[in-house]
């Protein structure tokens, strides 16, 4: 008996994590019309982008800048017995650029903004504040979801074009000025091996991490319930799965582009 309801059980968290994971699915089909109807809401849209992108603009700049630099550290000790020294510019910038720049910068908003707009959001589910807005006719989907997902979606590109130009920039004087590499050579290579689609497709990657962390967010802060302890679990949850998904969407991508 207790073999069948471990069975049993193990089942039925299998179940709801479907029905939990389609119910999203169709609320984000149920938000598309709300991108394209009227009224925009732009200033609540720079509210959020300010709140959102300026926000988090200092963290990711820390990460950018030291992560940058332990790059530089820990490749030069690799390429240094191989006598390729001028070759860490281009290794630090295609990693960067193409993978280390979107998967940081994402999760640093889910860090710093996600986290917040989840709780906050949550706050209002569970003190009534959205049921009033819909009482008093306003489409709180529209007013508290679509501007924040819009706000993460132009946000976390603009981010990680910021965390690249500082990543390569720290790695740059750390190899150039701690390390002896030549400078010449370092930004030579960098010219002739990369190229623009190594830039577009980070940013590709970046406008739909944006758009899948401010869609998770939002979900787990709308549909909070169970006062104070059920907006702690809806923001744990709402980083969990943010950054589950950002991984697992970054390995799909990369497949994608490496395919095409």
């Amino acid at each position: 008996m207790i073999f069948f309801e471990f069975i049993g059980n193990k089942l039925f968290d299998i179940l709801s994590s479907i029905d939990k994971f389609g119910k999203f699915i169709i609320f984000q089909f149920s938000l598309i019309p709300y991108f394209f109807s009227r009224p925009y809401r732009f200033k609540e849209l720079i509210h959020q982008l300010d709140i959102i992108g300026i926000g988090t603009f200092g963290v990711i700049l820390l990460t950018a800048l030291f992560s940058g630099m332990v790059q530089a550290i820990q490749l030069y000790e690799g390429f240094k017995q191989f006598g390729t020294e001028d070759y860490i510019g281009f290794t630090i910038f295609i990693s960067t650029v193409k993978e280390l720049g979107p998967v940081f910068g994402a999760l640093m908003l889910i860090s710093r903004s996600i986290s917040s707009m989840a709780a906050e959001l949550g706050t209002m589910r569970v003190t009534e504040q959205i049921d009033a807005l819909d009482t008093l006719s306003v489409n709180s989907k529209k007013y508290l979801i679509i501007p924040r997902v819009v706000a993460t979606t132009i946000s976390l590109p603009i981010l990680v074009i910021a965390f690249d130009f500082f990543a390569n920039l720290s790695a740059y004087i750390v190899a150039v000025y701690a390390l002896d590499v030549n400078s010449v050579s370092y930004i030579e290579i960098i010219g002739q091996y990369a190229m623009f689609s190594d830039i577009y497709i980070g940013l590709i990657k970046a406008t739909i991490f944006g758009y899948l962390v401010g869609s998770i967010g939002t979900y787990m802060g709308y549909f909070a319930n169970g006062g104070a302890k059920g907006v702690g679990i809806a923001t744990i949850k709402a980083v969990i799965y943010s950054a589950i998904t950002i991984f697992m969407a970054n390995y799909l991508l990369s497949a994608i582009f490496i395919i095409i």
